[in-house]
């Protein structure tokens, strides 16, 4: 059975991921989640779609997902990469087997599932390919230190990957969030933020949508800061 368009979330049982899945069932996309735990298979049950319960640290289980959709579907066109949570501690204190662990969540946890969608996105003539990423890639916190280290190595990595596949009409960008709402919320945090708010997982969810639809189809190899103003190097 085919279908206009299909995309596929990793990490998608909550938070950030299970929003984007929803905006994007809402913007008219059939969706297969994978989650580590049942909340992907129930969310996508939900949403008309398909969920795999698994981990986006195994290729079996995201070859399952991308088997599973093309089975169904017969197209990928959109890959949303969400992340758990790495090893936290101060910097000279993180083993190499953490840092290992690091490397897996933050930084594999892309590259493995692009592997597995490109080859049917080049077959279909394009697609987008979304990070999410953190507002700390560049401007780096003590607080997340496998975090921001991984992700400024996504950020390279998303900028070769565009170099490289932008002639068959893949797109890949990252997008930064700030404090969100699917996070512990502190007064010192939220008075840290120009804009005085942590940001929703709503928010982030609109952002990917965008920059999975036609409308950004000239954007690629991009790190777009969705923080309520809370950094802004360039």
């Amino acid at each position: 059975m085919t279908t206009d368009k299909v995309a596929l979330v990793t990490a998608g049982g909550s938070g950030m991921g299970a929003a984007a899945a929803r905006r994007l069932a809402q913007d008219g996309f059939s969706v297969a989640i994978l989650s580590s735990s049942g909340k992907g298979e129930a969310l996508a049950g939900e949403l008309g779609g398909l969920g795999v319960t698994g981990s986006n640290q195994s290729n079996d289980d995201l070859g399952k997902l991308v088997d599973a959709a093309m089975a169904r579907w017969g197209r990928i066109d959109v890959l949303v990469n969400s992340a758990g949570h790495g090893p936290r501690a101060p910097i000279l204190e993180i083993t190499d087997d953490d840092w290992h662990q690091g490397l897996d969540v933050y930084l594999l946890n892309v590259i493995r599932p692009t592997r597995l969608v490109v080859p049917h996105m080049r077959q279909a003539g394009g697609g987008a390919i979304v990070n999410i990423s953190t507002a700390w890639a560049f401007e780096p916190s003590p607080m997340f230190p496998t975090s921001a280290v991984f992700r400024a190595g996504l950020s390279a990595f998303t900028k070769v990957f565009a170099d490289t596949h932008a002639r068959d009409n893949i797109r890949m960008n990252n997008v930064l969030p700030g404090w969100i709402d699917s996070l512990p919320a502190t007064e010192e945090r939220r008075q840290s933020v120009p804009l005085q708010r942590y940001g929703t997982s709503q928010e982030i969810a609109a952002t990917i949508a965008f920059l999975a639809s036609d409308g950004a189809g000239y954007i690629t190899g991009q790190n777009l800061r969705v923080d309520g103003g809370l950094t802004r190097s360039v």
